[in-house]
């Protein structure tokens, strides 16, 4: 039988409900800000673990490796990583959200706070990424050679380089849910912005 009341259609009546614009009070914008400098600390423990297993990579593939050229590479990754600290972690700490911030200074801070934090996964690639692999990689050939001196098949190093090709697409993809997250959460910014304006 046919609705002869398409307004008493849940589904209709759910759709057409009025949107209340989201409203965010400045309390919650210290809060999150608060969260998001958590999120950067964390970050840069993060930062100075992976600069100190790079740095224990090269120097066992440095001891252990027996060309010239795979202990440039490693010093290379050294060289990169930690010249690549500063520029991951450039402009990473604004200054504190002041005590008699309106609510759009306060949406403005934590915007730039966000965009802060979007821009360090965006560096991570090049200055902390590139050099583990660099190094992980390198320390894989040396291994291999290690393999073939010792009589050993190549496939024995096989379950390493296995695991480091699950990290590195495992990588890839929280940096993506990361990114995603971040671009999300702008986009929400800019609609409390807008409905400030109104």
């Amino acid at each position: 039988m046919p609705d002869d009341h398409p307004n008493d259609n849940p589904k209709t009546v759910w759709q057409n409900q009025p949107t209340e614009a989201p409203t965010m009070t400045l309390e919650t914008i210290r809060l999150k800000v608060s969260e998001s400098r958590s999120k950067r600390r964390r970050a840069l423990l993060g930062s100075i673990a992976t600069v100190l297993i790079v740095v224990a990579i090269s120097v066992f593939g440095i001891k252990h490796g027996s060309s010239t050229g795979t202990r440039i590479l490693f010093a290379i990754a050294v060289a990169w990583i930690l010249a690549g600290q500063s520029f991951l972690h450039r402009g990473m700490w604004l200054a504190s959200l002041p005590a008699n911030a309106t609510l759009s200074t306060g949406l403005e801070f934590y915007r730039r706070e966000v965009e802060g934090q979007q821009e360090v996964v965006r560096r991570v690639l090049q200055w902390s990424f590139g050099p583990v692999i660099l190094s992980i990689g390198t320390l894989i050939a040396v291994l291999v050679e290690m393999a073939k001196g010792q009589g050993l098949p190549v496939r024995a190093v096989m379950p390493f380089a296995t695991l480091i090709g699950i990290w590195i697409v495992a990588f890839f993809v929280l940096r993506s849910r990361e990114q995603r997250k971040l671009r999300l959460e702008i986009d929400a910014l800019s609609d409390e912005e807008k409905a400030i304006k109104r």
